[in-house]
């Protein structure tokens, strides 16, 4: 996928999967996420200090997304991010509404955030790489044959 193709793709979709750094294997998490068409995420976390996720997020400066739709096994685009997090500050929050609004979030989360301490993170892009494969199943001829 070429850049343009990257953007649409972000632009419509609401979920992925961030990757944060830990001494052994990565903690992937599924994130809702605006993004602002200009290569950058962003994420609403809701928890406390202690949470793991948050903790994690503020001991990087970088990490990773996955986004991806499949529809079958012949029809399907991923675009994989790598870059930079941090905190986004609370009087920077009014700048960013139409993207934050834009993110899908469940209702569970929803509920969480009028009683939860709410942080939102910024995932400025460094670099990205898209595929996607439409294609015929193994075996499917296309010819005219009679």
């Amino acid at each position: 996928m070429n850049d343009d193709a990257i953007r649409a793709f972000l632009a419509n979709r609401k979920m992925g999967v961030l990757g944060l750094p830990t001494g052994d294997v990565p903690y992937l998490l599924p994130m809702s996420f605006g993004y602002d068409d200009e290569a950058t995420l962003y994420f609403t976390f809701v928890g406390g200090p202690d949470s793991r996720k948050r903790g994690l997020i503020e001991a990087t400066d970088r990490a990773g997304f996955l986004c991806y739709a499949a529809e079958s096994p012949f029809n399907w685009e991923s675009v994989l991010l790598t870059g930079t997090v941090e905190a986004v500050p609370d009087e920077a929050w009014d700048d960013i509404v139409p993207v934050l609004e834009a993110a899908w979030r469940p209702d569970i989360i929803e509920a969480a955030m009028a009683t939860e301490e709410v942080t939102v993170y910024r995932f400025a892009v460094e670099e990205w790489t898209g595929y996607k494969h439409t294609g015929l199943p193994p075996g499917f001829d296309t010819g005219d044959e009679d």
